[in-house]
Protein backbone atom coordinates (compact mmCIF):
# COMPACT_ATOMS: atom_id res chain seq x y z
CA UNK A 1 0.00 0.00 0.00
CA UNK A 2 0.99 3.42 -0.36
CA UNK A 3 2.75 5.01 2.75
CA UNK A 4 1.17 8.33 3.53
CA UNK A 5 2.56 11.43 3.91
CA UNK A 6 2.25 11.13 7.97
CA UNK A 7 3.38 7.95 8.52
CA UNK A 8 7.26 7.23 9.57
CA UNK A 9 9.20 5.29 7.27
CA UNK A 10 10.17 2.78 9.66
CA UNK A 11 7.19 1.10 10.79
CA UNK A 12 5.80 -2.01 9.06
CA UNK A 13 2.20 -1.02 7.94
CA UNK A 14 0.87 -4.60 7.94
CA UNK A 15 1.26 -5.31 11.59
CA UNK A 16 -1.84 -3.53 13.89
CA UNK A 17 -1.08 -1.40 16.70
CA UNK A 18 -2.72 -0.87 20.00
CA UNK A 19 -2.55 3.02 19.47
CA UNK A 20 -3.49 2.98 16.04
CA UNK A 21 -6.64 0.35 16.91
CA UNK A 22 -7.51 2.81 19.40
CA UNK A 23 -7.70 5.83 16.91
CA UNK A 24 -9.70 3.74 14.50
CA UNK A 25 -12.10 2.81 17.74
CA UNK A 26 -12.46 6.85 18.02
CA UNK A 27 -13.34 7.55 14.90
CA UNK A 28 -10.01 8.65 14.10
CA UNK A 29 -8.34 8.75 10.51
CA UNK A 30 -4.10 7.92 11.90
CA UNK A 31 -4.64 4.39 11.07
CA UNK A 32 -3.92 1.66 8.37
CA UNK A 33 -5.47 -1.53 6.63
CA UNK A 34 -4.20 -3.62 9.08
CA UNK A 35 -5.62 -1.73 11.76
CA UNK A 36 -9.12 -1.80 10.76
CA UNK A 37 -9.22 -5.02 10.03
CA UNK A 38 -8.24 -6.08 13.28
CA UNK A 39 -10.81 -3.26 15.21
CA UNK A 40 -13.72 -4.41 12.72
CA UNK A 41 -13.03 -8.13 14.24
CA UNK A 42 -13.41 -7.07 17.37
CA UNK A 43 -16.61 -4.83 16.84
CA UNK A 44 -18.27 -7.87 14.76
CA UNK A 45 -18.50 -9.51 18.11
CA UNK A 46 -18.63 -6.21 20.04
CA UNK A 47 -20.06 -3.02 18.73
CA UNK A 48 -20.35 -1.50 21.84
CA UNK A 49 -16.26 -1.22 21.77
CA UNK A 50 -16.30 2.14 20.38
CA UNK A 51 -18.68 4.02 22.78
CA UNK A 52 -16.85 1.88 25.96
CA UNK A 53 -13.47 3.65 24.05
CA UNK A 54 -15.16 7.30 23.94
CA UNK A 55 -16.43 7.10 27.25
CA UNK A 56 -12.88 6.29 28.55
CA UNK A 57 -11.86 9.14 26.55
CA UNK A 58 -14.61 11.18 28.65
CA UNK A 59 -13.49 9.87 31.76
CA UNK A 60 -9.97 10.83 31.15
CA UNK A 61 -11.58 14.36 30.95
CA UNK A 62 -13.18 14.50 33.81
CA UNK A 63 -9.87 13.09 35.58
CA UNK A 64 -7.32 15.57 34.31
CA UNK A 65 -10.07 18.55 34.70
CA UNK A 66 -10.94 17.71 38.46
CA UNK A 67 -6.96 17.54 39.04
CA UNK A 68 -6.19 20.93 37.38
CA UNK A 69 -9.41 22.49 39.42
CA UNK A 70 -7.58 21.35 42.60
CA UNK A 71 -4.50 23.21 41.31
CA UNK A 72 -2.03 19.86 39.75
CA UNK A 73 -0.77 21.41 36.53
CA UNK A 74 2.03 18.69 35.74
CA UNK A 75 0.89 15.81 33.86
CA UNK A 76 3.16 12.60 32.31
CA UNK A 77 1.04 10.84 30.00
CA UNK A 78 2.07 7.25 29.80
CA UNK A 79 1.21 5.43 26.58
CA UNK A 80 -0.22 8.63 25.62
CA UNK A 81 -1.57 6.93 21.94
CA UNK A 82 -2.48 8.67 18.84
CA UNK A 83 -3.38 12.67 19.55
CA UNK A 84 -7.00 13.56 19.76
CA UNK A 85 -9.38 16.11 20.20
CA UNK A 86 -9.51 16.40 24.34
CA UNK A 87 -5.56 15.99 24.87
CA UNK A 88 -4.47 17.30 28.59
CA UNK A 89 -2.71 20.24 27.35
CA UNK A 90 -5.58 21.56 26.16
CA UNK A 91 -7.56 20.50 29.07
CA UNK A 92 -4.96 22.35 31.44
CA UNK A 93 -4.04 25.85 29.86
CA UNK A 94 -0.66 26.74 31.46
CA UNK A 95 0.19 23.55 32.78
CA UNK A 96 3.12 21.49 31.48
CA UNK A 97 2.29 17.90 29.73
CA UNK A 98 4.93 14.83 28.74
CA UNK A 99 3.04 12.38 26.12
CA UNK A 100 5.06 9.15 25.97
CA UNK A 101 4.55 6.39 23.61
CA UNK A 102 6.64 3.81 22.21
CA UNK A 103 4.25 4.06 18.72
CA UNK A 104 6.21 5.67 16.20
CA UNK A 105 2.74 7.22 14.59
CA UNK A 106 1.65 8.38 18.02
CA UNK A 107 5.29 9.84 18.57
CA UNK A 108 5.62 11.74 15.02
CA UNK A 109 1.41 13.12 15.45
CA UNK A 110 2.63 14.47 18.95
CA UNK A 111 5.49 16.29 17.97
CA UNK A 112 4.28 17.60 14.76
CA UNK A 113 1.03 18.65 16.81
CA UNK A 114 3.03 19.70 19.60
CA UNK A 115 5.31 21.62 17.96
CA UNK A 116 4.50 25.40 18.95
CA UNK A 117 2.72 24.17 21.81
CA UNK A 118 4.65 25.66 24.97
CA UNK A 119 5.16 23.55 28.16
CA UNK A 120 4.70 20.45 25.89
CA UNK A 121 6.91 17.93 24.90
CA UNK A 122 6.98 14.26 23.74
CA UNK A 123 8.97 11.03 24.32
CA UNK A 124 9.41 7.90 22.25
CA UNK A 125 9.96 5.17 25.17
CA UNK A 126 8.30 2.37 27.05
CA UNK A 127 6.28 3.14 29.91
CA UNK A 128 7.30 -0.44 30.67
CA UNK A 129 10.55 1.15 32.44
CA UNK A 130 10.10 4.27 34.57
CA UNK A 131 13.56 4.62 35.64
CA UNK A 132 14.19 5.49 31.66
CA UNK A 133 11.19 7.38 31.40
CA UNK A 134 11.50 9.92 34.24
CA UNK A 135 14.92 10.33 33.41
CA UNK A 136 14.87 11.62 30.02
CA UNK A 137 15.79 15.07 28.69
CA UNK A 138 12.26 15.97 28.00
CA UNK A 139 11.22 14.59 31.31
CA UNK A 140 13.98 16.10 33.12
CA UNK A 141 13.48 20.08 31.48
CA UNK A 142 10.03 20.18 31.77
CA UNK A 143 8.76 18.52 35.06
CA UNK A 144 9.42 20.05 38.01
CA UNK A 145 9.62 16.92 41.11
CA UNK A 146 8.87 19.09 43.90
CA UNK A 147 5.61 20.29 42.70
CA UNK A 148 2.65 17.50 42.73
CA UNK A 149 2.62 15.63 39.09
CA UNK A 150 -0.31 13.35 37.53
CA UNK A 151 0.55 10.07 36.30
CA UNK A 152 -1.28 9.33 33.54
CA UNK A 153 -2.12 5.41 32.29
CA UNK A 154 -5.47 5.39 30.57
CA UNK A 155 -6.66 2.19 28.64
CA UNK A 156 -2.63 0.98 29.16
CA UNK A 157 -2.03 -1.36 31.99
CA UNK A 158 -4.22 -4.16 30.50
CA UNK A 159 -1.66 -4.88 27.59
CA UNK A 160 1.01 -5.42 30.67
CA UNK A 161 1.24 -9.42 31.94
CA UNK A 162 1.31 -9.79 35.07
CA UNK A 163 5.06 -11.26 34.61
CA UNK A 164 5.47 -7.88 33.66
CA UNK A 165 4.96 -6.68 37.22
CA UNK A 166 1.48 -3.70 36.09
CA UNK A 167 1.91 -3.07 40.11
CA UNK A 168 5.87 -2.18 40.41
CA UNK A 169 5.10 0.06 37.08
CA UNK A 170 2.31 2.24 39.31
CA UNK A 171 4.75 2.41 41.65
CA UNK A 172 7.34 3.04 39.98
CA UNK A 173 6.19 6.42 39.01
CA UNK A 174 4.15 7.28 42.07
CA UNK A 175 7.19 6.98 43.88
CA UNK A 176 9.09 9.87 41.75
CA UNK A 177 6.27 12.41 43.19
CA UNK A 178 5.92 14.14 46.02
CA UNK A 179 2.78 13.89 48.70
CA UNK A 180 0.03 15.23 46.49
CA UNK A 181 0.64 13.98 42.85
CA UNK A 182 -1.60 11.44 41.37
CA UNK A 183 -2.09 8.03 39.27
CA UNK A 184 -5.12 8.08 36.98
CA UNK A 185 -6.08 5.00 36.03
CA UNK A 186 -8.03 3.40 33.95
CA UNK A 187 -8.33 -0.56 32.41
CA UNK A 188 -10.52 -3.22 30.99
CA UNK A 189 -12.09 -6.13 33.03
CA UNK A 190 -15.31 -6.63 35.08
CA UNK A 191 -16.62 -8.45 37.91
CA UNK A 192 -19.10 -10.95 36.25
CA UNK A 193 -18.43 -13.89 33.65
CA UNK A 194 -17.62 -12.86 30.43
CA UNK A 195 -20.20 -13.20 27.78
CA UNK A 196 -20.32 -15.23 24.60
CA UNK A 197 -19.40 -11.93 22.69
CA UNK A 198 -17.40 -10.59 25.13
CA UNK A 199 -15.09 -13.76 24.98
CA UNK A 200 -14.93 -13.66 21.26
CA UNK A 201 -14.25 -10.29 21.21
CA UNK A 202 -11.40 -11.17 23.71
CA UNK A 203 -10.20 -13.66 21.73
CA UNK A 204 -9.25 -11.47 18.89
CA UNK A 205 -6.58 -9.79 21.45
CA UNK A 206 -5.33 -13.22 22.78
CA UNK A 207 -4.67 -14.19 19.47
CA UNK A 208 -3.01 -11.19 18.86
CA UNK A 209 0.95 -9.38 18.96
CA UNK A 210 -0.34 -7.53 21.95
CA UNK A 211 -2.88 -9.53 24.41
CA UNK A 212 -5.34 -7.76 26.50
CA UNK A 213 -5.47 -8.59 30.21
CA UNK A 214 -8.57 -8.55 31.88
CA UNK A 215 -8.33 -7.32 35.49
CA UNK A 216 -11.43 -7.08 38.17
CA UNK A 217 -11.85 -3.70 39.96
CA UNK A 218 -9.84 -6.06 43.03
CA UNK A 219 -6.92 -6.87 40.96
CA UNK A 220 -7.19 -2.89 39.86
CA UNK A 221 -7.25 -1.79 43.15
CA UNK A 222 -4.14 -3.62 44.09
CA UNK A 223 -2.33 -2.00 41.18
CA UNK A 224 -2.54 1.05 43.07
CA UNK A 225 -0.67 -0.35 45.86
CA UNK A 226 -0.69 2.27 49.46
CA UNK A 227 -1.89 5.25 47.36
CA UNK A 228 -5.33 6.41 48.41
CA UNK A 229 -8.34 6.00 46.28
CA UNK A 230 -10.36 9.02 46.08
CA UNK A 231 -13.87 8.95 45.71
CA UNK A 232 -16.10 7.20 44.67
CA UNK A 233 -13.13 4.46 44.68
CA UNK A 234 -12.78 1.98 41.73
CA UNK A 235 -15.68 1.95 39.59
CA UNK A 236 -17.21 1.31 35.75
CA UNK A 237 -15.49 3.69 33.61
CA UNK A 238 -18.53 5.79 33.09
CA UNK A 239 -19.51 6.06 36.65
CA UNK A 240 -16.53 7.92 37.37
CA UNK A 241 -17.66 11.15 38.44
CA UNK A 242 -20.28 11.46 35.29
CA UNK A 243 -20.71 14.44 33.26
CA UNK A 244 -24.35 14.03 31.66
CA UNK A 245 -22.75 15.81 28.61
CA UNK A 246 -20.69 12.15 28.17
CA UNK A 247 -21.74 9.64 26.56
CA UNK A 248 -22.08 5.94 27.71
CA UNK A 249 -22.40 2.85 26.54
CA UNK A 250 -25.41 1.56 25.07
CA UNK A 251 -25.68 -1.83 26.73
CA UNK A 252 -24.81 0.02 29.79
CA UNK A 253 -22.42 -2.96 30.96
CA UNK A 254 -19.40 -2.09 32.32
CA UNK A 255 -16.31 -4.26 30.71
CA UNK A 256 -13.83 -1.78 32.23
CA UNK A 257 -13.38 0.59 35.48
CA UNK A 258 -11.43 3.57 36.85
CA UNK A 259 -10.04 5.30 39.50
CA UNK A 260 -7.95 8.19 40.46
CA UNK A 261 -5.37 7.64 43.70
CA UNK A 262 -3.51 10.40 45.75
CA UNK A 263 0.49 10.18 46.90
CA UNK A 264 -0.47 11.41 50.82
Amino acid sequence: MERPSWAPADIDLDQPSVARVYDYYLGGSHNFAADRAFAEQVLKFMPAVAALTRSNRAFLRRAVSMLSAQGVRQFIDLGSGIPTVGNIHELVPGGKVVYVDNDPVAVAHSRAILAEVPDTAVVAADLRAPADVLTTPEVQRLIDFTQPVAFVLAAVLHFVPDEERPADIVSGYAAAGIPGSHVVLSHAGLDRPLTPAEDAAWEVYRKSPTPLILRGSDEVRKLLGDLTIVDPGVVATYDWRPDPDDETPPDGNAIGCAAVARKD
